[in-house]
């Protein structure tokens, strides 16, 4: 497990820093005007991906709730869109490329069950209940005591 303190220190100090660094050496090579309308470019391109996105999985919440069931996989997709919006909008590549990758729903999905198993919320339920034999018929006697 890793330490607090090193994840923070590695979200708040050392992420910042390799942003920046990757920031001024593309500036140096295609200018930094570029540079910058690169990087808004971005910003509005996934802000308006994650908001096509965000819709659908919507959509999914309100269909899995009119069947009865419990959205739980949809709502943490929903979550990771909200983070992944935020890697969008922070400016940097680096951090555009992880929420452009984490706009790929296969890939979010994987990282999400792949989450749950590892931290075992997510475990094998029973096995599904065998289906009837053929003709969907149970033969058999039956004897009536009143």
């Amino acid at each position: 497990m890793v330490h607090p303190l090193l994840l923070f220190l590695a979200i708040f100090v050392i992420a910042p820093l390799v942003e920046l660094y990757v920031l001024i050496e593309v500036g140096a090579r295609i200018g930094a005007f570029s540079t910058i309308a690169l990087s808004v470019f971005t910003a509005v391109l996934g802000g308006w991906l994650v908001r096509l996105q965000g819709f659908a999985v919507l959509y999914r919440v309100q269909g899995a709730m009119a069947r009865g069931e419990v959205p739980a996989l949809e709502l943490l997709e929903g979550a990771m869109l909200l983070l992944t919006g935020l890697a969008l909008l922070l400016p940097g590549f680096i951090t555009d490329a992880a929420g452009f990758a984490l706009l790929i729903p296969p890939l979010r999905r994987a990282l999400i069950l792949w989450y749950l198993r590892r931290n075992g919320t997510l475990r094998p339920g029973p096995p599904p209940p065998r289906p009837p034999p053929s003709g969907g018929y149970i033969e058999g006697d039956f004897r009536r005591d009143d």
